[in-house]
């Protein structure tokens, strides 16, 4: 039985490069004046879509049914500049400039990226399962009493990937709902 580990700069590189597993692939960590994307040591960061942002509220209702998820619930958020507003205790959903292409033995596990935490923004995304691909929807929550900016085309959110034995099945192999994500935001869904 093999291990897991996780993978370093010069294994993300490769399998970035060798097997499209991200696209658009920064092979650096781009810093200069703003919240960093592109290859780190052990792992990616990814940056924010300018595509697509929407905020859940405004609705008629009382209550969110994540089986039966109203598309009212959400309203877009045009971009200001290079940067959509996000209120004080609200919940937003953007999509991820780069695509991916997880191989059939590695899952990516997103963590939020300090500069936001530190701002009191709470970044989700899911795991990235063994053949997933698409563009990320990602989950930014504002925990504050202020609202907040939050950079398009910047750093959002850091991808680490990890490899081990071959799974029996992947999230190709069972069909899974969020497969072939497009580069805009995909809401709840129960098939």
């Amino acid at each position: 039985m093999n291990n897991s580990s996780i993978l370093n700069d010069k294994q993300i590189a490769y399998l970035a490069t060798t097997g499209k597993m991200i696209i658009p692939f920064e092979e650096k960590l781009n810093t200069s004046g703003i919240i960093s994307y592109g290859l780190s040591s052990y792992g990616y960061d990814i940056r924010l879509s300018n595509h697509d942002f929407r905020i859940i509220g405004g609705n008629h209702k009382d209550e969110i049914d994540p089986k039966r998820f109203d598309d009212n619930c959400v309203f877009n958020i045009e971009l200001t500049s290079n940067y959509y507003w996000l209120p004080a205790h609200s919940y937003a959903l953007g999509v991820s400039v780069e695509s991916f292409n997880i191989p059939a033995n590695t899952i990516a596990i997103a963590l939020g990226k300090s500069t936001y935490a530190r701002c009191g923004i709470l970044i989700n995304v899911t795991p990235l399962e063994p053949e997933w691909t698409g563009h990320l929807t990602i989950e930014i929550a504002n925990l504050t009493n202020f609202p907040c900016k939050i950079y398009a085309n910047e750093g959002i959110a850091q991808l680490l990937f990890f490899q081990g034995e071959q799974c029996n099945t992947t999230y190709a192999d069972r069909n899974g709902k969020y497969q072939n994500q497009p580069r805009s935001v995909v809401l709840p869904k129960v098939i």
